[in-house]
């Protein structure tokens, strides 16, 4: 396989992002599901993210913004990522505020928002991935799906899940199409966006 430029990679992960986005929506609308009224935040859910192509995806989203905002961004994001290492030496999950929610109190849209990671994306509906092995993970997406689809299947109804394998598969060839042959020798990617933004970009 040829080694992709980052140009023709971010727009393949792009598309890759658009069909995700339209099967959120699709399970998102079965149930009436929108962040709307919420009194939680998605944002302060601690993901960790696995790909290079996506980390260089989200510094191509930050190298965009004026100086002022990413340097808002990298300081806050800084702040993330000593917050989260004292959470887990007390042994607790980190909960904080992503440094790329801009709004007051972690009100505001995210500030990358065309530049968001996978994960990011698929928070809230229901969804799941068919492993390897054949085993099915199964996740039930935020809380307030979660009593939408409670009420679902109390009147007799399932509500749609979204298949990501088929996305995974693809941001898997991606990811190996972007970075090429030195990947198999790379560190695994197990960052949240905060580790990314204080790494830098990737490098490899």
């Amino acid at each position: 396989m040829n080694k992709l430029t980052p140009k023709a990679a971010f727009r393949k992960l792009a598309a890759i992002y658009t069909r995700m986005s339209d099967q959120y929506v699709k399970a998102a609308d079965a149930m009436n599901l929108s962040c709307e009224g919420c009194t939680s935040n998605c944002c302060l859910t601690f993901f960790q993210h696995h790909t290079y192509i996506e980390w260089a995806y989200l510094w191509h989203g930050l190298n965009q913004l004026d100086e002022s905002v990413r340097q808002t961004i990298v300081e806050r994001a800084g702040d993330y990522v000593e917050q989260a290492r004292l959470a887990f030496a007390k042994g607790e999950r980190p909960h904080v505020m992503c440094p790329l929610n801009l709004g007051d109190e972690g009100q505001g849209r995210c500030g990358l928002y065309e530049h968001r990671l996978m994960i990011c994306r698929m928070h809230g509906v229901p969804n799941f991935l068919t492993r390897p092995d054949g085993r099915k993970v199964e996740f039930p997406g935020c809380w307030k799906c979660q009593e939408l689809s409670a009420a679902m299947r109390e009147a007799g109804r399932e509500p749609v899940a979204v298949d990501r394998t088929p996305l995974y598969a693809d941001l898997a060839k991606l990811e190996m199409a972007f970075v090429g042959r030195k990947l198999r020798n790379l560190p695994r990617v197990d960052h949240t966006i905060a580790e990314m933004i204080v790494l830098g970009p990737p490098k490899f």
